[in-house]
């Protein structure tokens, strides 16, 4: 059994497909499996990191917005796309994979289209409860397309073979919250709220917390990743303390995830699956320059059921904001309530169904020829 996965570009389209290239060769011992991405992407050192091999394909996205240059730009961007196509369709007549599974990014595009174009079969996994661009052109010749929020399916125009199914996403061992606070040399007894934004960070959010760090720790615990940009910056003003951690990353996730009673991030589709998992009370601030405005479909689809609160980004820093936001944190039955609605947006099998899914197709492949 051969399987190729592409996408990438950034964790949000690579690490779904990690997750299923894992569970696949749990089930499936011997399978091959292979990636395409860019030179450019995370998956650049991650895949080989993982130990899977990766094919390169330059490929770039269209960019956004109708004045005179960005119109020319694009213009060499559908010739680079043809280019991209070509290479893609070699590497589909050398690999000859049973299914090609599309997770995002600009290079699932011509992959997933050289697979169609040669007759292979593609299933789409979108994480997004607004589809890219790529899944919604795409699907209409997928086999299958596996969403993960319920309002996916309505700005698709292919009606069969769409099926809810969820995010796969990175797994934790079950932990108390005090020894997830131990591990970070907090208070046991305090609430405590977990910050992050993403391995590069999330400025507004990092000011946010930063102008407000006294009001935030008074009476409770903070663990605060800031991303690798900021670090530097707020390292100088800020010192960790018995209620506050700080880092430009967190290596233990499941234990800052285990001592958070509240998670305060951006509105990603790995990080939603993640809350939602773990039954972790969040309040998300979308990312306001994500393509399509992704982001803020995917905190509404939580903070409509009351899984979540959303905060858009520039009304973060404010202080109607920030009280809302202790206010939560200090309210235990709320947070109750939330960990209740997030618990019902769960999808912790996903990964597992959709090896099963892709097992099928490429056992129907097998059979067609």
């Amino acid at each position: 059994m051969n399987i190729l996965f592409a996408g990438g570009g950034t964790g949000g389209h690579l690490y779904p497909a990690v997750a299923m290239a894992a569970m696949l060769k749990e089930m499936v011992p011997g399978v091959e499996l292979s990636f395409a991405g860019t030179a450019s992407g995370i998956e650049a050192g991650e895949v080989p990191r993982l130990g899977y091999r990766l094919h390169l394909i330059p490929v770039r996205g269209l960019k956004r917005g109708g004045s005179l240059s960005t119109l020319l730009s694009n213009v060499g961007v559908l010739a680079d796309f043809a280019a991209s196509l070509f290479r893609a369709a070699a590497l589909i007549r050398r690999e000859r994979p049973d299914v090609v599974v599309g997770t995002g990014g600009f290079v699932s595009a011509p992959v997933l289209l050289a697979a169609q174009l040669l007759g292979r079969k593609t299933l789409i996994q979108e994480q997004n409860a607004f589809p890219g661009v790529t899944t919604r052109l795409l699907s209409i010749l997928a086999r299958q397309v596996h969403v993960a929020f319920r309002e996916a399916p309505g700005y698709l125009m292919k009606k069969q073979g769409v099926f809810l199914t969820g995010n796969p996403a990175r797994s934790f061992p079950q932990q108390e919250s005090g020894a997830g606070r131990a591990a970070f040399g907090l208070d046991p007894l305090l609430p405590t709220l977990l910050v992050f934004g993403g391995s590069r960070g999330a400025r507004a959010i990092n000011n946010a917390v930063l102008e407000n760090l006294g009001r935030l720790t008074a009476g409770a615990n903070l663990i605060w990743q800031t991303g690798s940009l900021d670090f530097e910056r707020i390292a100088k003003e800020v010192s960790p303390g018995r209620n506050l951690w700080i880092g430009a990353y967190i290596a233990d996730m499941g234990s800052a995830y285990a001592a958070a009673d509240l998670v305060l991030c951006r509105a990603g589709a790995s990080s939603i699956a993640e809350l939602t998992n773990l039954r972790k009370p969040s309040v998300l601030v979308p990312y306001p320059h994500a393509t399509g405005d992704h982001q803020r479909h995917n905190a509404r689809a939580l903070s409509v059921p009351g899984a979540a609160l959303m905060i858009e980004d520039r009304d973060l820093g404010s202080p109607e904001a920030i009280q809302g936001v202790i206010a939560l944190l200090r309210d235990r039955e709320h947070l109750q309530r939330m960990s209740e609605e997030a618990g019902r947006l769960s999808a912790p099998e996903a990964a597992r169904i959709l090896a099963g899914r892709i097992i099928e197709l490429a056992e129907e492949h097998s059979s067609d020829n």
